[in-house]
């Protein structure tokens, strides 16, 4: 095995709820249930059944088999996800500070979960899967960071929150992720900005036209790290 494979590989073996960890990667892979058990040999209740806990926690040897596919398929589709994880993410420490859920948390529970009201796009919140968030100080993603380096906000997945410290009114780090997409053909699930209690009208038409859910928060960074470790993996 790869040392992508291994690293996914040994995330499932030793997470605490190996079938959430299995459920996690299938989905950041976009693999549905049928088609990844298509190319196990087995059936798709198989597979629901490992990730509902209703059966044993697999061994290795079936979490390689596992990841292997996830990767095989991946590789037919042009290696988009492959290429992204295996990127060589080493931001700069005061910049991005990045977190990785074992487990996806739903759009509308994590924004109850970081105290948070959406001012853009709020139905797509039910719909949302979060795996992590970064914080980023908008000051320093703006003025230090070269737009080829933005990818690296986005961690793991680009299935993630990304949590804006240090803004004015949410302009510019709207701006940021927008151009961040034309860069890097990503976008994150869902932005928040922190410490503001009105947005830009200019933020909101942005986060509009991406389809992104933007929400606004004062609750403290502390807090918010606090409440959301127990997802953490």
């Amino acid at each position: 095995m790869d040392q992508l494979s291994t690293t996914i590989a040994g995330e499932i073996a030793l997470s605490k709820d190996p079938g959430s960890s299995m459920k996690k990667w299938r989905e950041i892979f976009g693999v549905s249930q049928t088609e990844l058990a298509e190319v196990l040999g087995v059936s798709s209740s198989t597979i629901s059944d490992y990730e509902g806990g209703r059966r044993k926690s697999p061994g290795i040897g079936v979490v390689a088999r596992l990841v292997y596919s996830l990767i095989t398929i991946d590789e037919k589709r042009g290696a988009k996800v492959k290429k992204q994880l295996e990127q060589n993410f080493s931001p700069k420490t005061d910049v991005f500070d990045i977190a990785e859920f074992s487990k996806a948390i739903n759009g509308k529970k994590f924004q109850e979960l970081i105290g948070a009201e959406c001012v853009a796009n709020p139905g797509k919140l039910k719909d949302s899967q979060v795996y992590g968030y970064t914080l980023i100080d908008s000051l320093k993603v703006i003025l230090d960071v070269p737009v080829q380096d933005y990818m690296k906000m986005y961690g793991k997945t680009p299935e993630r929150a990304l949590i804006f410290l240090q803004v004015g009114s949410g302009r510019s780090p709207m701006i940021a992720v927008k151009i961040g997409r034309f860069s890097t053909d990503m976008k994150p699930t869902i932005v928040v900005l922190h410490g503001i209690d009105k947005v830009d009208p200019i933020a909101q038409k942005i986060a509009e036209a991406e389809k992104i859910p933007l929400l606004i928060t004062t609750k403290s960074v502390d807090e918010i790290k606090k409440t959301l470790s127990e997802f953490e993996s």
